[in-house]
């Protein structure tokens, strides 16, 4: 142990002993406000004949006890008010808090940031750096505005890189103002001398000034910080937009809508086709496919319903072009001339952001009060060798093939992956699962995701877990198909498998086309943000915070862009907030609610969920119940042949309150309605039992969880009174 270590022994155990003679001789009842207010007058005596060994002994007492982190500091600033008035009072407690909480920060940086930096170095990068650009002023609106506790803050701030200089100058400006509040509340506590003091006017204005000055540093500060972030840009005198949105997939369209039905002017920017890749490539054709692939898997399993032999003949290209005129159908909806209808001015173009107050597109510049960014996410491309030597499908131009791949590799189990697998699977596809974890559909629990794993396997769908890729290899064919497909690479003599690690092994797996299906990352290049400087996390989405702002206090941003969820209905619902915030934030901001966002996959069966599930739960050390209804005993799956799967509720131990539901089978989404209702509405399980579902339905198995989970809590003991009262009755 070298001397240094030995030290810190010496100092943490100081500091431990005089933190727990504080508790333990019950030293902090000298520190109420009824102790305080009680020995005022002995204080005052003694004050008068000693002035200045009492504010000695006063600064004293206060920088010990903030340096030690203990409770008091804010009854000790009411003390000094009544005790030294606001001059003094003000003085002395200035100082002696910044002293004691530089004490606290330095102890702390001694103590502990060496090993902190050390061990979270890559974790506090972003941190440092932040720090490092903005350190004093982050650190003055944590003092300004009390967000956190005082001692929290100290003692944080000891294991960042910021310099204690800046430290103390930032603590003893931003807590001065804070601190006059409560010295000026002090000075009233000693004119209290009964029940009708306390409707005094001074008294009510010195503590009302307590609740409001939070509310008041906190609007400053936006208002420094706005004039710190604009200070660049000069702002036009009249805008020519209330709005700008760039992106017309579901969050721009959303958004823009809402603008126009609150009579603001708004444009919308796309530079490709309106409705995004929900309309264009993702959720309208992927579920189009699906519908067509079930049709095959039901005649497939004709004698479960009770026929022989069904066969059905189709043409891969109709069900490609019948996806298309599906789109087609749906595309009204999200149109330019429905939304020029409802007043929205939509513009064809790519969008470039000069400033937080111009957007640029085609040839034209735009001014406008607010931006919306809504840019969407695209297929996530791995940088894996070969890749760039072939052709390779994702979930964007898998569309426009018109010839059924033979044997179909998909790299990643996810939704996209397992529902296309399951897609082209039925269509006639050999198809081959490659996930480098150990199950299919991480984000599920793993009950739900072995349901889908046995029946993709019944399928004759290949899974290959736990293998990860490293390489695609193009290579000519010794011995060619005597009659090859002449739309296919193998009429050069041409074939391509993917080498994947398993457990140590390489493994070659053959194919003839591969859907990269890895997730999707998000569309923030090329359109203005990394020069103005927009804020990117680590993964490089949008960094927002809870009212979906940027570092720009008048940049929103709301969909896949930001990626918290990729779903369709997320972004809508991210697009409500992003835009009255964008047009009344200045009156009231909305913190976005993600309590209880759903979502599915749309496999056979499907998975749905809200809330957390079992994994999470337990990842998170959270106490819960568990009930689970299996579909197998349901009457309406049982008519329906779709017999499997089940209803699983997480409630809070004892209670009926809803955590979290996850549901797999027939009709899922659908299903799973009545509990994301229920989740947002503070409905229980209790409610749920009491009320009528059609029979018979899909949707009973909600009931019948519901009665599960009543029938494990049953009153035992009631019961046995009510069952002795019904055998009396029967003398």
């Amino acid at each position: 142990m070298n001397k240094k270590s030995g030290f810190k022994i010496v100092l943490l155990v100081f500091i431990s002993g005089l933190i727990a003679t504080f508790f333990l001789f019950d030293l902090g009842h000298y520190f109420s406000l009824a102790n305080i207010k009680h020995e005022l007058d002995t204080f005052n005596a003694y004050y008068g004949r000693h002035k200045t060994l009492t504010m000695a002994i006063y600064v004293a007492v206060y920088i010990l006890v903030t340096a030690l982190s203990l409770p008091g500091a804010a009854i000790m600033t009411l003390a000094g008010g009544a005790l030294f008035g606001l001059f003094y009072g003000t003085i002395l407690v200035s100082f002696a808090s910044t002293l004691g909480a530089t004490l606290a920060f330095l102890v702390s940086r001694y103590m502990f940031k060496d090993w902190v930096q050390h061990k979270f170095s890559s974790k506090l990068a972003a941190v440092n750096r932040g720090i490092e650009k903005e350190g004093g002023f982050y650190l003055f609106t944590l003092r300004l505005v009390p967000v956190f506790p005082f001692f929290v803050i100290n003692l944080v701030m000891g294991i960042t890189t910021i310099r204690t200089a800046v430290f103390y100058i930032a603590s003893q400006l931003g807590m001065l103002p804070g601190t006059i509040v409560f010295i000026n509340a002090g000075t009233q506590l000693s004119k209290i001398e009964s029940a009708g003091d306390i409707l005094s006017f001074n008294i009510i204005l010195a503590f009302a000034l307590l609740g409001v000055f939070p509310i008041i540093a906190k609007r400053l500060t936006a208002m420094i910080n706005k004039q710190k972030v604009f200070s660049k840009f000069s702002k036009p005198e009249i805008y020519d937009y209330n709005l700008v949105v760039i992106g017309a997939g579901s969050a721009g369209l959303v958004a823009s809508y809402i603008a126009a039905a609150v009579k603001a002017k708004v444009a919308l920017i796309e530079e490709h086709k309106m409705g995004g890749d929900c309309l264009n490539t993702g959720c309208v054709p992927s579920k189009a496919l699906i519908a067509s692939a079930r049709l095959l898997s039901y005649a497939k399993r004709a004698k479960e319903f009770g026929f022989d032999k069904v066969s059905v003949d189709f043409n891969f290209a109709a069900i490609m072009e019948r996806i298309q005129s599906i789109i087609k159908k749906v595309a009204p909806h999200d149109s330019i001339e429905r939304y020029t209808e409802l007043g929205v001015e939509c513009i064809q173009g790519r969008a470039k952001i000069l400033s937080p107050f111009k957007v640029k597109v085609n040839d034209k510049i735009l001014t406008t009060k607010n931006i919306i960014v809504a840019t969407g996410a695209k297929p996530m491309v791995p940088d894996l060798p070969g890749l760039d030597q072939i052709p390779y499908l994702t979930s964007d131009n898998i569309w426009d093939i018109r010839t059924l791949p033979k044997n179909l590799l998909v790299l990643g189990a996810g939704p996209i992956g397992c529902e296309l697998a399951q897609g082209f699977s039925r269509l006639g596809s050999k198809v081959t699962i490659v996930q480098r974890g150990s199950m299919i559909m991480k984000k599920e629990d793993p009950d739900a995701a072995q349901i889908v794993l046995d029946r993709f396997c019944a399928e004759g769908i290949e899974v290959l877990l736990n293998h990860s890729a490293k390489a695609i290899e193009v290579f000519k064919d010794e011995k060619p198909d005597e009659k090859p497909d002449e739309k296919s690479d193998e009429k050069q003599g041409y074939k391509k498998q993917l080498v994947c690690d398993h457990k140590g092994k390489q493994i070659r797996i053959p194919f003839d086309e591969i859907l990269i299906a890895l997730g999707r990352t998000p569309n923030v290049k090329g359109f203005g943000l990394e020069e103005l400087g927009i804020e990117l996390t680590g993964s490089e989405h949008i960094e927002t915070n809870e009212f979906l702002q940027t570092n720009f206090p008048n940049i929103y941003c709301s969909g896949d862009v930001h990626g918290r969820y990729l779903f369709t209905h997320t972004a809508a619902h991210e697009s409500w907030y992003s835009a009255v915030n964008a047009l009344f934030g200045r009156f009231k901001k909305f913190r976005v609610d993600y309590s209880t966002i759903p979502w599915a996959t749309y496999t056979d069966p499907e998975v749905a969920r809200v809330g957390i599930n079992e994994a999470e739960a337990k990842l998170a050390h959270l106490d819960y119940e568990v009930v689970k209804y299996d579909i197998d005993g349901l009457d309406r799956a049982i008519a329906d042949s779709e017999n499997y799967g089940f209803v699983k509720v997480l409630t809070l131990p004892g209670k009926d309150k809803i955590l979290g539901v996850t549901i797999v089978g027939n009709h899922a989404a659908d299903v799973i309605s009545e509990f994301v209702l229920a989740m947002k509405h503070g409905i229980g399980l209790n409610k749920i039992l009491g009320t009528i579902h059609i029979y018979p339905t899909m949707a009973e198995a909600n009931k019948y969880a519901a009665g599960l989970w009543k029938k494990n809590h049953a009153p035992e003991k009631l019961l046995a009174w009510i069952k002795r009262y019904h055998t009396w009755m029967r003398k």
